[in-house]
């Protein structure tokens, strides 16, 4: 459960590079901002087997979500 303990932290980082990514409504996702935020999960993660896989082959599953909780786009990967 190590990895919960630096919930508080991803969450951020994701949120952080969504604000880089998402811009003036573009409800695109990128193939770039799953890898920075593959990249930004690696940095939290001290689980040594899941913070080494392959870069780019990280399971993902990620939501744009709207202020009023419409998915406004969805990607997943792996």
């Amino acid at each position: 459960m190590a990895t919960g303990q630096n919930n508080l932290a991803m969450n951020q980082t994701v949120a952080q590079i969504a604000r880089h990514y998402v811009k003036n409504g573009n409800a695109e996702i990128p193939e770039p901002m799953l890898n920075r935020i593959e990249h930004g999960i690696r940095c939290y993660d001290p689980c040594l087997s899941c913070s080494t896989h392959a870069v780019g082959q990280m399971p993902l599953h990620v939501q744009l979500i709207a202020p009023d909780g419409k998915v406004m786009s969805e990607m997943a990967r792996g």
